[in-house]
C-alpha cells in the first residue's frame, strides 16, 4: 500500500519535561538528606553522595540530550544490538572478579568509584526490542507460537540473567514491562494469562527454596513477627512513614536515616521523604509520576508511528511502574525487593536510564507525522494508532 508521510518537529512537551526536573531536584535535595549521617561515617563528607549524584546527573543530562535529539526511528535498527549487548553484559555481571558483589548481589561491572549496572541497561534495550518487534508484527501478535511467544522468549532469558545476580525487582519489573507492551499491542489475554501461568510454579519454587527470598514474602506477610531481623526494613519504613504525620518533620531531621533504615539514600528513599515531608510530601511524588504517564500517554497516543507509539508507552511503563512498585515496598504494599525510585533515589546507572527513558518521549512527542493509512477488514481507512486502540478495545 502506497503511503505518503510528512514529518514536523513541534515544541517538546514541557510539562513531562518539568515533571521529570522537579523529579530531579527533588531527589537532589532527597539524596543529601537521607545519606548525609552515612556519608559523615564512612567517608567524613556530609555531600559525598551528593557530589556523586551530580556528577552522575551531568553524564545523564548528556545521554538524554543526545536521545532527545536523535531521529528515534533510527534506534529501530539497533534494537537488536541492544539486545545482545544486554545479554553480554549480564553474563558478564556472573563471571568471577569482573562482576563486583555489594550487599549480597553481584550487579555491577566497572573499575574503582566508575560502575555500570547492565540490568538498567537491559530494561531500555528490551524496551528497544519490543517496540521494534511489535511495530512490525501487526495483527500477528494475536498468534501464541508466531507472536507471543519469541517475544516472551527474549524477555525470559533477560529475566534469566537478572535473577541470576539475585535482583528479583528487576526481572520483575522486565516482565511487567513486556506484559504491559504486549498488551497494549493487542496481544489476547488468554495468551498473556497461559504464558504468566507457565512462568508462575518454576518461579514460586525458585522463591520457596531460596531461605533469602522466601523471608522476604514471609516478612512482607508478618513484618511484626521478627522486627529485628526478617521484617526490619519493613518496620523502619513504616515507623518513618508514621512519624512524619501529614507534614512531616522537617527536611533534614529524620531520625530513621541515623542507621536505622536500610538503604535510606537508594531503595528505601520514600521513607525518608515521607518520614521529613509526610503525607503531603509522598502525594506530591505520586502526583508527578500520574502527571509524567498522562503526559506519556497522550504523547504515544499522538503519533502515528507504531514504534514510536511502542517505545513511548514502554519507556513510560519501565519508569512508573518501578516508581510504584518502590513506593509500595516502603508501604508494605509489596514486598521488599531492591529497585530505585526513579529520577530520586542516589544510583548512576538508575538516572541515566531514567533520563534517557524519559527523553526519549520527549523526542516522540517532537515528531508530528501525518496518519499512516491502513485499510480495516471491513474497508475503513484508520490510521495505526487507531488500529491499536481498536485491539485494546477488543480485549
Amino acid at each position: 500500500m502506497d503511503s505518503v508521510r510528512s514529518v514536523a518537529r513541534s515544541a517538546p512537551d514541557t510539562i513531562l519535561i518539568s515533571t521529570v526536573a522537579t523529579l530531579v531536584a527533588i531527589g537532589l535535595v532527597m539524596v543529601f538528606s537521607a545519606s548525609s549521617a552515612s556519608a559523615v561515617a564512612l567517608h567524613h563528607d556530609a555531600a559525598y553522595f551528593l557530589k556523586r549524584q551530580i556528577a552522575w546527573l551531568a553524564v545523564a543530562l548528556v545521554a538524554a540530550y543526545a536521545a532527545y535529539r536523535i531521529d528515534y526511528r533510527k534506534l529501530k535498527n539497533l534494537a537488536p544490538l541492544a539486545v545482545v549487548f544486554a545479554i553480554v553484559s549480564l553474563v558478564l555481571v556472573l563471571v568471577p572478579h569482573v562482576g563486583k558483589l555489594a550487599n549480597g548481589a553481584t550487579r555491577w561491572i566497572g573499575i574503582g568509584p566508575a560502575q555500570f549496572e547492565p540490568s538498567e541497561f537491559a530494561k531500555l534495550a528490551l524496551v528497544l526490542y519490543l517496540a521494534r518487534a511489535l511495530s512490525m508484527k501487526g495483527d500477528k501478535i494475536r498468534s501464541l507460537v508466531g507472536g507471543i511467544f519469541p517475544l516472551a522468549l527474549v524477555t525470559g532469558i533477560l529475566a534469566v540473567l537478572v535473577l541470576k545476580q539475585p535482583d528479583l525487582g528487576t526481572a520483575s519489573l522486565l516482565a511487567a514491562t513486556a506484559a504491559a507492551m504486549l498488551f497494549v499491542a493487542g496481544a489476547r489475554l488468554e495468551h498473556l494469562a497461559l504464558v504468566g501461568g507457565a512462568i508462575a510454579p518454576p518461579l514460586f519454587f525458585l522463591i520457596r527454596h531460596d531461605p533469602n527470598k522466601w523471608a522476604r514474602i514471609t516478612a512482607f506477610l508478618h513484618p511484626w513477627q521478627d522486627p529485628l531481623d526478617k521484617g526490619f526494613q519493613i518496620v523502619q519504613s513504616l515507623m518513618a512513614l508514621g512519624s512524619g504525620g501529614w507534614l512531616g518533620v522537617g527536611l533534614g531531621f529524620s531520625r530513621q536515616k541515623y542507621f536505622w533504615l536500610p538503604e535510606a539514600h537508594t531503595d528505601s528513599i520514600g521513607a525518608i521523604i515521607g518520614e521529613e515531608t509526610g503525607f503531603a510530601g509522598i502525594a506530591i511524588i505520586i502526583a508527578l509520576f500520574v502527571i509524567f504517564t498522562y503526559r506519556a500517554v497522550r504523547i504515544a497516543l499522538g503519533t502515528s508511528d507504531r514504534f514510536g507509539f511502542f517505545l513511548a508507552i514502554g519507556c513510560m511503563t519501565t519508569i512508573v511502574v518501578q516508581a510504584f512498585v518502590n513506593l509500595g515496598v516502603i508501604s508494605s504494599s509489596w514486598p521488599v525487593t531492591g529497585v530505585p525510585l526513579p529520577f530520586i533515589s542516589f544510583g548512576g546507572s538508575s538516572l541515566v536510564t531514567s533520563l534517557v527513558a524519559a527523553a526519549l518521549i520527549v523526542n516522540i512527542g517532537r515528531a508530528r507525522s501525518s496518519p499512516v493509512a491502513v485499510r480495516s477488514r471491513e474497508g475503513t481507512v484508520l490510521p495505526p494508532y487507531a488500529r491499536i486502540s481498536a485491539a485494546v478495545r477488543s480485549h
